[in-house]
């Protein structure tokens, strides 16, 4: 790799953010990607101010915002009943709180403005269909082995090839962990949405092992659906079936079994993450995103904890450009912590969601409807600048 002193595995929201702060900063960038093109799996993505944050310092704010949806509105609703429980006001006073708004945004809009800004950053060479297949870190340097036999070496590696990662085996070969829960995706156009939805609110339903989350996205032209529900206990196969889908959410309000009908019931994604590891670095090789840190979704925060990676990651190597091993130690100091807070603050979270507990159901709905909808103390830990933290 005579023309490249870093190699970037994995072409997702992740890789290529890193590429492009890393290349920024001066670095030669080899990016490889095991798809024959760039592309993200499922359509709709939340991003939370940190994420934006983490945009404009990539210099791709604008084009994100270009397509992305700006919600007046977060709404969670009892699945079951239908009631709205509670409300968060997404307007002035959250953008002023935080600084940058929330937005919803279709994955391949998002992957497409990064996507863009690599291709015209002079330092960044791009190369998909290339399948990692073994990795071997040596005292100066890594080896990288494709499925084709060529072998790359390279002073600084990054693993940003997701939950499935081979980059991650260096550190750790324990395998994803199953939540038990089934995702079903899809988008329907506006035309198609329910009468009693407001088009441009993120709306979540959620019910006993069960929940149905709805926002728009591409300018507000698509409205992306995720229905997701818990396997049974002991559930040998982590692939759901759609007489499961269907009876789980039998119990529903008719409004949530109308937009759930749209789904396709024959194509699941069973739902993963993993355990917070102790560190993501060797001597010359990081982990970044779903390969170090991969998380359920209940909050909202995969795609943005990836990305600030990506923007930390780029300001380390830039103080420590001659010392591959100080520059991913300062990396890992400044994310570790809060990424795993995310990974394990989300599985309870989720547990809230899916209640089956009559009281703990009670006691959820009744807290919810005592908020007010400018309370935004419980998420201050996710939205903050945490500029002068790092710092």
């Amino acid at each position: 790799m005579s023309r490249h002193d870093t190699l970037v595995v994995g072409g997702g929201i992740g890789g290529l953010a890193a590429a492009l702060a890393l290349a920024r900063g001066g670095r030669r960038i080899l990016l490889t990607e095991q798809a024959p093109q760039f592309a993200e799996i499922g359509a709709g993505l939340q991003l939370g101010p940190n994420a934006l944050r983490a945009f404009d310092r990539l210099g791709v704010l604008g084009p994100v915002l270009d397509t992305a949806v700006l919600p007046a509105r977060a709404v969670i609703r009892d699945a079951v009943t239908g009631d709205e429980l509670t409300v968060l006001d997404l307007g002035h006073p959250f953008r002023a709180r935080y600084g940058y708004p929330y937005v919803v945004a279709h994955r391949h809009d998002v992957l497409s403005a990064l996507l863009d800004a690599c291709r015209a950053e002079p330092g960044i060479d791009l190369r998909t269909g290339r399948t990692v297949v073994g990795v071997l870190e040596q005292t100066e340097y890594v080896e990288v082995t494709f499925a084709d036999g060529e072998v790359l070496t390279t002073h600084l590696l990054v693993g940003a090839d997701g939950l499935r990662s081979q980059v991650r085996h260096l550190i750790d070969r324990s395998p994803p962990r199953f939540s038990g829960h089934v995702a079903y995706r899809g988008t329907i156009v506006r035309s198609q949405l329910a009468a009693d939805l407001a088009p441009d609110d993120v709306t979540l339903w959620m019910g006993p092992g069960i929940h149905l989350m709805q926002y728009p996205v591409r300018r507000g032209e698509l409205y992306n659906q995720v229905a997701v529900y818990e396997r049974p206990a002991g559930a040998a196969e982590p692939h759901g079936t759609a007489e499961e889908f269907h009876a789980a959410f039998a119990i529903a309000h008719r409004s949530v079994r109308a937009c759930v009908a749209l789904l396709d019931p024959h194509r699941d994604w069973p739902v993963h993450d993993r355990d917070p590891l102790p560190t993501w670095t060797t001597a010359h090789t990081v982990l970044l995103g779903d390969a170090a840190h991969a998380m359920l979704q209940y909050l909202g925060q995969g795609a943005c904890q990836a990305l600030e990676d990506a923007v930390a990651l780029g300001d380390a190597v830039l103080n420590h450009p001659h010392c591959p091993e100080r520059a991913l130690k300062q990396y890992e100091q400044q994310r570790l912590s809060r990424a795993s807070r995310c990974q394990t603050v989300a599985r309870p979270w989720g547990d809230l969601w899916h209640t089956r507990d009559p009281t703990l159901l009670a006691l959820r709905n009744r807290v919810f409807r005592l908020r007010r909808p400018d309370d935004y103390t419980d998420l201050d830990w996710l939205y903050a600048d945490r500029t002068e933290d790092a710092a």
